[in-house]
């Protein structure tokens, strides 16, 4: 799996420059069962880094630009009616796929917003009644404006809760960006192709894979020391509830997998805590008027909150 790992960023980095280390904690979270948001500004290249890791793990990817007027017909599906048959017949919609990319999620309507809840959770649709399953694996990754807040409709915390992680992915530097130029005059096309590494059936078997990886007691109860520190600080209204603690094991597994071990490190947490935690915390009226980040937050949680002394020198116990 950790050789998989690497040759799947390998191919998707022939394609997206300067994201290493935003990609890794992606796949991270798709192998964790996850889904992926990506926030930050527009031109930085999520929507294609999105489309090269769907390309690389083998799986049919469709992209939906969120705007206004979206129903949530328009993600799930929709009932129509056929007259040869006088029947209504069920027609998929974008959702219906291995990787599903909503574009500027956050400029579509909360009704809307709603509709990927129950995919994103459950693995199916619900149309007039009727409950569809989505076939596996399913993943979303959507991508949000942060910066700009006219016609734009927040994430609630319930849909926010519902992804994995939340990754920035930020201005390349100058020598990524002469990079990215130099690809474009190269390829002489705007499109760039990545070849798949694996097939969805592989994918799955990743996925089983990581839930035999054990973990220590130590990093168990580092976890949940970390959620629970949240809840404590003054600058915060609400900390991370005990899904947020869950999925950070979830995403240091995935990732200690990807290095090829077969145990956990503290490292492991430390480097998912920002990404999996953040967007779960919920700033005080205060602390959001002052510019306080909650990613300034959780950075100073991993100063402050104690974790393992030792690292066991052989596999450890099983906990799940």
């Amino acid at each position: 799996m950790a050789d998989l790992s690497t040759r799947i960023l390998t191919e998707v980095s022939t394609a997206v420059v300067g994201m290493t280390e935003a990609l890794r904690t992606a796949l991270a979270a798709i192998l964790a069962g996850g889904h992926v948001l990506f926030e930050d500004v527009p031109g930085l290249g999520k929507t294609l880094a999105a489309r090269s890791l769907a390309s690389a793990l083998g799986l049919d990817f469709a992209r939906l630009q969120c705007t206004p007027d979206l129903l949530p017909s328009d993600i799930t599906g929709s009932s129509v009616y056929d007259p040869a048959t006088r029947t209504f017949e069920f027609r998929r919609g974008p959702v219906f796929t291995g990787l599903f990319l909503a574009d500027e999620i956050n400029r579509t309507a909360p009704k809307t917003q709603s509709a990927l809840l129950e995919a994103m959770a459950e693995r199916q649709v619900t149309i007039d009644g009727t409950t569809h399953r989505l076939d596996l694996p399913f993943h979303v990754m959507a991508t949000s404006n942060p910066v700009e807040y006219e016609g734009t409709y927040p994430l609630p915390e319930a849909q926010l809760d519902r992804f994995m992680v939340r990754l920035a992915v930020g201005y390349p530097d100058a020598a990524g960006e002469t990079d990215i130029l130099h690809r474009r005059l190269d390829r002489r096309h705007e499109t760039a192709t990545v070849a798949p590494v694996v097939d969805p059936a592989t994918v799955l078997a990743m996925q089983a894979g990581i839930e035999e990886v054990t973990v220590d007691a130590d990093v168990v109860r580092y976890c949940v020391d970390l959620a629970a520190a949240t809840r404590h600080l003054a600058e915060l209204e609400v900390g991370a509830s005990p899904r947020g603690s869950q999925t950070l094991l979830l995403v240091a597994r995935a990732l200690a997998v990807m290095a090829g071990r077969s145990y956990v490190l503290p490292e492991d947490v430390k480097a998912v805590a920002v990404p999996v935690l953040a967007h779960r915390l919920t700033l005080s009226p205060g602390s959001w008027a002052s510019g306080l980040r909650t990613d300034d937050l959780v950075l100073g949680l991993l100063d402050h909150v104690a974790g393992p002394t030792t690292v066991p020198d052989r596999q450890p116990t099983s906990h799940r």
